[in-house]
């Protein structure tokens, strides 16, 4: 079973993410980055809680359940159609949105993103995690989407003025925010 599940998610990552051709030419805007980053947030946000196993129990990203865990659970329901459309932008044609909208599309998208996000946590960031988290909390899950998003926008723009800091950040897929 193990072996299925593997070739499985194998499979639908070569599909879902982008061609070198669609990665050139296609981008993200906030509106579908947000959406993919929301309905990603409750399993990253598990995730986290998960492995930031020194922080207490009753910190904010290490309760299992509550109201801040189904705010952003509905703000994940609510995204995922846009969050289908802007996969589908990204993803090689041959991949069409009846296959994101199968039942497994949901969880075994987001079963690829958080621990990729995730992974990259230290036990000594957990701290100013569950700092920012609790911050973020009073906020609307989707204003969370959007400060993350925005940031990652301007440090891709940063990457690009060659500024060093930020030459680590990966190459993301998020159209450059409009100046204002």
């Amino acid at each position: 079973m193990k072996h299925v599940l593997t070739s499985v998610a194998a499979a639908v990552t070569a599909m879902v993410l982008p061609s070198t051709a669609v990665a050139q030419t296609a981008c993200l805007s906030a509106a579908e980055a947000e959406a993919i980053t929301a309905v990603a947030f409750p399993d990253i946000i598990l995730e986290t809680g998960r492995v930031c196993t020194t922080l207490p129990a009753s910190s904010i990203i290490r309760r299992t359940s509550g109201p801040f865990l189904t705010r952003y659970q509905a703000e994940a329901d609510r995204a995922w159609p846009a969050a289908q459309q802007a996969i589908a932008k990204l993803s090689d044609p041959r991949v069409s949105l009846l296959l994101l909208q199968s039942d497994y599309a949901r969880p075994l998208i987001t079963s690829l993103i958080a621990p990729m996000v995730v992974g990259q946590i230290q036990q000594t960031d957990c701290g100013t995690i569950d700092r920012i988290v609790t911050l973020l909390e009073p906020l609307p899950a989707r204003n969370t989407a959007g400060i993350v998003v925005a940031t990652l926008q301007h440090l891709k723009a940063e990457k690009a003025r060659g500024a060093a800091s930020v030459a680590n950040i990966p190459d993301l897929p998020v159209c450059a925010a409009a100046r204002r």
